[in-house]
């Protein structure tokens, strides 16, 4: 499995890249990975960091390297990072999962149905069924409609693939394409079938300072 923690995270404030900081007490990007290195389907994690900390990894995360987890270098772009987990992966691994690291929360049910989705040939996408009412606004703040919900639903990750069906779907990226958000979006654009996975709230994804503050108090009511 590929987990992208490449970014700088800068919405999330100054300091540190995000994925390093702690979640009452843990760092985010440790919370993360144990659900998948403690997952006995789980035969490989790569590990995909900010350039520079692949070679020195944070101290935490230097003691977890060896030969089921390995730190890689990312790209520019989360693409680029995926590719690069992609392409480190051992050769044996059929079926690949994708995980932001910046989603502490994952549990071992999803990540079951993700990976039981995947074996049987499809895409498979963590997400949960929007609940809110949704506007698309045009000309800075005025509201052009209201969006029906009823079939909308918010991607979150693992998502999960037959390892060839990924590989060909990125084979397929054209540079003047644009920049797809996800993994399943990359595999849609190929024609493969994707399907979600009904997924929990709590699977959400840690990007501002205000997530972080959520994070911490989360973490808390869930130890």
């Amino acid at each position: 499995m590929v987990i992208v923690a490449a970014g700088a995270g800068v919405r999330a404030g100054p300091g540190e890249p995000k994925q390093f900081r702690p979640v009452h007490g843990v760092p985010m990007l440790l919370r993360a990975l144990r659900a998948f290195t403690s997952h006995p389907d789980v035969e490989q994690v790569v590990v995909v960091l900010p350039v520079g900390y692949a070679a020195r990894p944070p101290e935490w995360l230097a003691r977890l390297v060896g030969p089921r987890l390995r730190p890689v270098t990312g790209g520019a772009s989360r693409a680029q990072s995926v590719r690069a987990g992609l392409n480190a992966l051992a050769a044996r691994a059929s079926v690949v999962l994708v995980h932001d690291g910046a989603r502490p929360f994952v549990s071992r049910e999803t990540i079951d149905a993700v990976i039981a989705k995947a074996r049987t040939g499809v895409g498979a996408v963590a997400a949960v069924p929007l609940g809110d009412t949704l506007k698309e606004v045009v000309e800075g703040a005025r509201i052009r409609r209201t969006v029906a919900r009823e079939r909308l639903w918010r991607a979150q990750t693992p998502q999960g693939f037959p390892r060839t069906m990924l590989e060909r779907a990125y084979g397929e990226v054209d540079s003047a394409d644009p920049v797809p958000t996800d993994d399943g979006e990359l595999c849609e654009r190929a024609g493969f079938p994707v399907e979600v996975v009904p997924d929990t709230p709590h699977n959400f994804k840690v990007t501002t300072a205000e997530d972080l503050r959520i994070a911490e108090a989360l973490a808390r009511e869930l130890r």
